[in-house]
C-alpha cells in the first residue's frame, strides 16, 4: 500500500484529501506545518506529497528543496490556487512532479496520483535493474572464503604485482582478475582477457605481440596483438598452464623485458602490462614434471589466490541462486518468486562439479521451463556427471544436519515471502511451496534454536 503525505494548513482540506486516498485504498499522513512535513518524510518515508504551496512557515519551494534533500526520488505534487499557478509551474523546474489547481475533483487527482506513483515505481524498478546488472562484476557470497577473497583483492588491486589464481573451472576466475583490475589504478584502461588453452602454437606470436604487414601469407595488415591491446592496463591469462613450453619462453621473455616484437619486425616496442595469470589445476605438479619453466611460474606468482569450489562454499549457494534467478528473470520476462524448499536442499545436496557457471546454467534452464511461482526440484536439470546420486527425490524430507545458519536463513526467508504471498495463510503458503504445515513449522523452529 502506497503512503502519501498531505501537506496543507487547512484542515477541512487534509481530511477531504485523506478520504480521497483512503478509498482509493492509499496510506495517507498529514502535516500542517513545513515543519512537520519535513519530520513525516524523515520518519515515515512517503512515496508521495501532495504539498500546497502557501504554508505559514514556509513557501512552497523551500519546502520542496528540504524534503528532496532528503529523499531526492520522492515525488512530489504541488497543490495551489489558481492564481498561484505560475508559481507552481516554476517548482516543476525544481523537482515537482505536476501540479493540482484548486478546487479540484476527485477523478482528477487519483489521475495524477496514479501516474506518478507509475513513474516511480519504473523509477526503482530501473534502480534495482541497475544494482543487479552491477553485480555481474561483483562476487556474490557471505562464505568465509569469500570474504577472505575479498579481502585478498582489495590487498593486491592497488599494488603492481602480478597475480596468480588457482580455481576450477567455473569458480570465477575471470570475475576476479576483472575486480583486481576495476579496483587497481589501471582501472580506465583496458582488460585484456586471452584463453592460452584455444591459441594454436603457429598463431602464438601473432596474436600475443601482433604481426607486419607481409610478415605471411595474408598478413595484407599490421595487426597489433593482446600486449599492446592491454598497454597501460591489465593482461589476464587465463589457463596459463597449457601453454606449450615454447610459448612459455617468449611469453616469459615479453614479461622479463617488458618489451615485445611483432612478427614480421625488428623494432622493440615498449609494453607497459600488468599480468593476472590463471589455472584450473595445480601448476606445481606441471613444473615437477617439466611441462612448465619454473622461472615464469615465479615471474606470475607473486601473490596468489586460491578460488574454493562451490561445494566448498554451500553457504553461498542460495545468494547465488537468487542472484541468478533475478538475472534470468529478466532475460526471460517472468517473475519467478523464488525456490521451494526442495529446490534449494537439491542445490546443497549437489556436487557442482562446474561449480558456479554450472549453476547459473541450470537455474536459466529452470526460469526458462518452470510454469509456477516457485521453481521447484523437479525443474532443476542438474547434469548428475560423476554423481548421479547426489540428486535427492522429489518426497524427501528437508535435511537440516548439515546446513548453516546462512542456508537455513535462505530456506525461512522464502516460507516468508510464501507466507506473506498467501495473505498470511501458512497452510496455502505450504501448499504452493509443496511441503507440509509441520515442515513449515519444523523449519522455522530450528532456526530459532
Amino acid at each position: 500500500m502506497e503512503k502519501i503525505l498531505i501537506v496543507d494548513d487547512e484542515k477541512h482540506m487534509r481530511v477531504i484529501l485523506s478520504k480521497i486516498l483512503k478509498d482509493e485504498r492509499f496510506e495517507t499522513l498529514q502535516a500542517e506545518n513545513a515543519h512537520q512535513a519535513i519530520l513525516e518524510v524523515e520518519r515515515n518515508k512517503p512515496d508521495l506529497v501532495l504539498l500546497d504551496y502557501k504554508l505559514p512557515d514556509m513557501n512552497g519551494n523551500k519546502v520542496l528543496e528540504k524534503i528532496k534533500q532528503i529523499d531526492e526520488s520522492l515525488i512530489v505534487i504541488m497543490l495551489t490556487a489558481f492564481g498561484d499557478i505560475k508559481k507552481a509551474v516554476n517548482t516543476m523546474k525544481l523537482g515537482a512532479y505536476d501540479y493540482l489547481t484548486k478546487p479540484f475533483n476527485n477523478d482528477e487527482i487519483i489521475l495524477v496520483i496514479r501516474k506518478a506513483l507509475q513513474t516511480l515505481h519504473l523509477k526503482r524498478e530501473v534502480k534495482s535493474l541497475k544494482k543487479e546488472l552491477g553485480k555481474e562484476h561483483e562476487m556474490i557470497g557471505e562464505s568465509k572464503q569469500i570474504k577472505q577473497i575479498l579481502e585478498q583483492i582489495e590487498l593486491v588491486a592497488p599494488n603492481d604485482i602480478t597475480v596468480f589464481l588457482e580455481g576450477e573451472t567455473g569458480t570465477g576466475k575471470e570475475l576476479v582478475a576483472k575486480l583486481i583490475h576495476k579496483k587497481s589504478p589501471r582501472a580506465n584502461n583496458p582488460f585484456v582477457a586471452v584463453d592460452c588453452g584455444a591459441i594454436p602454437e603457429a598463431l602464438f606470436e601473432s596474436e600475443m605481440f601482433g604481426h607486419e604487414k607481409g610478415a605471411f601469407t595474408g598478413a595484407i595488415n599490421t595487426r597489433i596483438g593482446k600486449f599492446e591491446q592491454a598497454n597501460e592496463g591489465t593482461l589476464f591469462l587465463d589457463e596459463i598452464s597449457n601453454l606449450p613450453l615454447s610459448m612459455q619462453a617468449k611469453l616469459l621473455r615479453a614479461i622479463q623485458n617488458k618489451q615485445i616484437i611483432r612478427l614480421g619486425g625488428k623494432q622493440n616496442i615498449d609494453v607497459d602490462v600488468r599480468i593476472i595469470a590463471a589455472s584450473n589445476i595445480n601448476i606445481v605438479e606441471n613444473i615437477e614434471s617439466g611441462k612448465f619453466r619454473n622461472d615464469l611460474f615465479y615471474r606470475i606468482h607473486e601473490f596468489k589466490i586460491e578460488l574454493p569450489a562451490l561445494k566448498n562454499r554451500k553457504d553461498d549457494i542460495p545468494l547465488l541462486a537468487d542472484h541468478f534467478l533475478k538475472n534470468m528473470n529478466l532475460e526471460f520476462n517472468k517473475n519467478i518468486q523464488g525456490f521451494s524448499i526442495d529446490a534449494i536442499d537439491s542445490m546443497l545436496n549437489y556436487e557442482w562439479k562446474g561449480n558456479i557457471r554450472e549453476l547459473k546454467n541450470v537455474i536459466k534452464r529452470a526460469v526458462l521451463i518452470a510454469k509456477t511461482d516457485y521453481i521447484s526440484a523437479e525443474y532443476l536439470l542438474f547434469t548428475n556427471i560423476g554423481n548421479p546420486e547426489k540428486k535427492i527425490s522429489s518426497n524427501q524430507e528437508s535435511s537440516f544436519e548439515n546446513v548453516s545458519k546462512e542456508a537455513l536463513q535462505a530456506k525461512v526467508d522464502i516460507l516468508k515471502k510464501a507466507i506473506q504471498k498467501a495473505g498470511g495463510n501458512k497452510t496455502k503458503a505450504a501448499k504452493n511451496l509443496g511441503i507440509t504445515r509441520n515442515q513449515m513449522y519444523r523449519t522455522l523452529k530450528r532456526f530459532e534454536e
